[in-house]
C-alpha cells in the first residue's frame, strides 16, 4: 500500500474529527518514528507529550508484556496482585495519601471534578447541587461534555448544549479575576493548568500559581492542577508546579504515566478529600487494570532513572536560544518551559503555520500547529542534546523556505 492508500482508508471508514498531517506511521524508537515507506523523522510532537520516555522504550514495553501474558484485567470487583505494589509506588512517589486509578486523561479530569463537588458538600458544608468550580479562559481538559462546558473553545463547544452548569469561567493568568471569583461561597475549587498546552503553550506570569494557590486556602478552596500534559518531567521539573513549589490539593496525571503505550491516568489526593467518595460512588471497569500497574511503575521508574526532567530542562534552554536566533519574518514568538515549547507564526504570503509544518515533515521534523497560527514543539525527553541541534538544523532549513 502507498501512504495515500491509508489515509484514504481512514477517510472512507474513520470519523472525520482529526486532521492530521499526510504523513503515515509504522514504527518508532526513541525521538524518532519512520513512515511506511521507510523515512525516518524526528517526533516534535510525542503524541501531545504522552512519549515523554521515547517510542517503545524497551522497559515499559517489557513490563506490558510480561503482565499481559499473566492477568490482563480483573475488574474492581476482586483484588489483583499488583494494584496495591502501584497504589504504593505512585502516592510515595508524589507524596499524596490516596490514588484513584482511571484510564484517559478526560476521564481524570471528569475523576477530580467529582471528587472536588463531593469534598464540597461532606467536607466545606456547600449545600446540594450549589457547588461552583472555576476555571480559565483557553483551557483544554478534554472533551467530555462536562469539560466542554468550561471551554471557551468555539470548536470544542458548537453543537454540543445543552451544557453542564456549575463552572464559573475567569481569564488565565489574572490574580485578580481568581481574587474576585473565590468570593462566591459556594466555590469549591479552581481547576488549571499550569501552562496551557493546547492554548499554545501559554506560560502564565511567574508567581501566578503561588499566588492562586494562596488565595484557594484564604478562601478554603481546593487547588487542583490538571498536569496530564504538563507533568511527568514534560517542563524541566517533574512537575510544572514544582517550579513554583506548589502542592495542588488533588492533582491530575495521564499521557506519559504510561510512556505512551496505553491510557493510563490518575488522581492523586489526601485522605480529607479522596476518601469522601465511598464504595459504589464512582469507578471504572479497566482503572487499574495489571497491566496498567505495571506500565506505569516501569514509565515513572524511567523519568527517575534516565533523570529525564533535567534533561529537559536543559535542552529546552537550548532550543529557545536556538530558535530565537533564527531570523525569519514568520517568528513572531517563541515561549515555553523545558521541553514544552510554542512558535508563534506571523502568515507570509499566504502561507501559514501549517505550510511551515508540511516543510519540516519533508525535511524530516514533525510537529503540528494548534489554533492554525501556533507550532508546538515538544519531543520525547530522551533525545540527546546531538539530536536536538540536528532536529533545529532541519528545521532552520525549512523556515528558509519561506525567506
Amino acid at each position: 500500500m502507498k501512504p495515500q492508500d491509508y489515509i484514504k482508508k481512514e477517510d472512507k471508514y474513520g470519523a472525520h474529527n482529526y486532521h492530521p498531517l499526510p504523513i503515515v506511521l509504522e514504527r518508532g524508537k526513541g525521538p524518532f518514528v519512520w513512515d511506511v515507506e521507510g523515512k525516518r523523522y524526528f517526533d516534535f510532537l510525542s503524541a501531545y507529550s504522552a512519549v515523554n520516555q521515547g517510542h517503545c522504550h524497551p522497559k515499559i514495553v517489557k513490563a506490558l508484556t510480561e503482565q499481559a501474558k499473566r492477568l490482563t484485567l480483573t475488574s474492581r470487583a476482586f483484588y489483583n496482585s499488583v494494584l496495591g505494589e502501584y497504589e504504593e509506588y505512585i502516592t510515595k512517589y508524589f507524596g499524596y495519601d490516596k490514588v484513584l486509578p482511571m484510564n484517559s486523561g478526560a476521564e481524570a479530569d471528569e475523576t477530580a471534578l467529582k471528587l472536588c463537588r463531593k469534598w464540597a458538600y461532606k467536607k466545606k458544608g456547600i449545600k446540594q447541587n450549589k457547588a461552583k468550580i472555576i476555571c480559565c479562559e483557553g483551557n483544554f481538559h478534554g472533551r467530555t461534555i462536562t469539560i466542554i462546558s468550561m471551554s471557551t473553545d468555539p470548536d470544542a463547544r458548537n453543537d454540543y448544549g445543552p451544557f453542564t452548569p456549575g463552572f464559573i469561567i475567569i481569564p488565565y493568568n489574572d490574580i485578580k479575576a481568581l481574587d474576585k471569583a473565590l468570593k462566591d461561597p459556594d466555590v469549591a475549587g479552581f481547576l488549571v493548568e499550569p501552562i496551557q498546552g493546547e492554548a499554545g503553550v501559554f506560560v502564565p506570569d511567574e508567581g501566578y500559581l503561588k499566588k492562586s494557590y494562596a488565595l484557594c486556602k484564604k478562601h478554603n478552596v481546593l487547588f487542583i492542577a490538571d498536569e496530564v500534559q504538563t507533568g511527568l518531567a514534560r517542563t524541566g521539573k517533574l512537575l510544572a508546579c514544582d517550579h513554583e513549589g506548589v502542592r495542588p490539593d488533588i492533582l491530575i496525571l495521564g499521557k506519559a504515566l504510561s510512556g505512551g503505550v496505553m491510557p493510563i491516568s490518575v488522581v492523586l489526593a489526601d485522605d480529607e478529600i479522596m476518601l469522601t467518595i465511598k464504595p459504589g460512588e464512582h469507578g471504572s471497569t479497566f482503572g487499574g487494570n495489571p497491566i496498567a500497574a505495571k506500565v506505569a511503575i516501569a514509565a515513572l521508574e524511567v523519568i527517575k532513572d534516565e533523570k529525564l526532567a533535567q534533561n529537559a530542562e536543559r535542552l529546552g534552554k537550548i532550543f529557545r536560544e536556538e530558535f530565537r536566533s533564527i531570523k525569519s519574518d514568520m517568528i513572531q514568538l517563541v515561549r515555553g518551559k523545558g521541553l514544552l515549547n510554542a512558535v508563534v507564526i506571523r502568515p507570509k504570503k499566504g502561507k501559514t503555520a501549517w505550510d511551515v509544518c508540511l516543510a519540516m515533515k519533508d525535511k524530516g521534523v514533525i510537529a503540528k500547529p494548534t489554533h492554525e497560527h501556533i507550532i508546538r514543539f515538544a519531543p520525547p525527553l530522551v533525545i540527546t542534546e546531538k539530536q536536538l541541534r540536528e532536529a533545529i538544523k532541519l528545521i532552520k532549513e525549512a523556515f528558509k523556505l519561506f525567506e
